[in-house]
């Protein structure tokens, strides 16, 4: 006979479920924490010392586990990659030179897979990290330096899925990664150009003189030139503004969509009213070598929608608002 079907569970119990696992895995990470010693700081070290790649390798969930702490290292300043401890023996050996640091996953500490590439490792004379729930394994009585991730219990009811297994190891390469990249001063530009194509890249390292528009798109008048043409001049760069330069080019005021509305409260006549009697002087603006997002920031402190962009000596070179940061991916 095959077993009963269990019927749907409440929402109590769910959510009793859900908490139960996050409460046995918070613990595993407090239990985790109080155990941090001189191995870590000594991992560290190694990873520091590195003057290849940090190889990390892994089997099943610790695989997965793995290839994560590997692409965190990778991001933050420590050249590393994912090795398939499986793969390893067909040929991936082939990716590990001299230079290189393995950190190695398993945590019973004794996964066949991994244990397999230890003579290799042994030949070539490689710092070892392993990360292991299990001090006295195989694994980590050959390693350069062991990391204890061991866990009371697994969130698992029947304590066998990996779960508060994988988080602490999880855990504690992310706690490796961090406490490296504070040791090399990674800064987050230096996160940025590792990652150009997100937000946090574009935010970091596009400037306003790589959004702002110019020479012809850009609005701009002379103080002595009549509304109704500073309008027609607005209306036509369509960014809710004009400059109003001098001869030199140089920004002494602007004129925006909200100072239209302030002249139309006050029937100023258009045709009758010169530039520099309704402008703004001085104005909003930013520097060309500005971030992008610096600009962003100006546009919502002020609660304006349109910047110019000007050098030391207020010369225009540009202008952008709020739909060039959009298209750009800073807002």
């Amino acid at each position: 006979m095959s077993p009963a079907t269990p019927g749907p569970a409440g929402d109590d119990a769910l959510l009793a479920a859900g908490r139960r696992t996050l409460a046995t895995e918070q613990a595993a990470l407090a239990g985790l924490q109080a155990r941090l010693d001189g191995s870590f700081a000594r991992a560290c070290r190694l990873l520091l010392a590195c003057h290849g790649r940090v190889i990390v390798t892994g089997m099943g969930k610790s695989g997965h586990v793995g290839g994560k702490i590997a692409a965190t290292l990778a991001s933050t300043g420590t050249p590393a990659f994912f090795m398939h401890p499986a793969e390893a023996g067909h040929g991936d050996l082939g990716m590990i030179t001299r230079q290189d640091t393995v950190l190695a996953l398993s945590n019973s500490g004794e996964t066949a897979e991994v244990l397999q590439l230890l003579p290799h490792l042994k030949r070539l004379a490689l710092p070892l990290v392993a990360m292991t729930g299990r001090p006295d394994s195989t694994l980590a009585q050959a390693a350069t330096v062991s990391l204890d991730v061991a866990v009371a219990q697994e969130a698992c009811p029947h304590n066998l899925a990996p779960t508060s297994s994988t988080t602490a190891a999880l855990a504690m390469g992310d706690a490796l990664a961090v406490a490296v990249l504070e040791a090399r001063g990674f800064s987050a530009e230096d996160f940025a150009r590792s990652h150009p194509g997100g937000s946090l890249g574009r935010r970091l390292l596009l400037h306003v003189e790589d959004v702002m528009r110019r020479g012809a798109e850009l609005p701009r008048v002379r103080p002595d030139t009549p509304l109704k043409e500073g309008l027609l001049e607005m209306s036509a760069k369509g960014l809710g503004l004009t400059a109003v330069v001098d001869e030199d080019n140089r920004v002494l005021g602007v004129y925006s969509d909200g100072d239209l509305r302030r002249s139309l409260d006050k029937r100023i006549d258009v045709h009758a009213t010169h530039m520099r009697e309704v402008m703004t002087p001085g104005g909003r603006s930013v520097g060309p070598r500005e971030l992008a997002a610096t600009a962003a920031h100006l546009m919502e402190t002020h609660r304006v929608t349109a910047l110019l962009v000007v050098d030391a000596e207020r010369h225009l070179l540009g202008a952008l608002n709020v739909h060039d940061l959009m298209r750009a991916g800073v807002v």
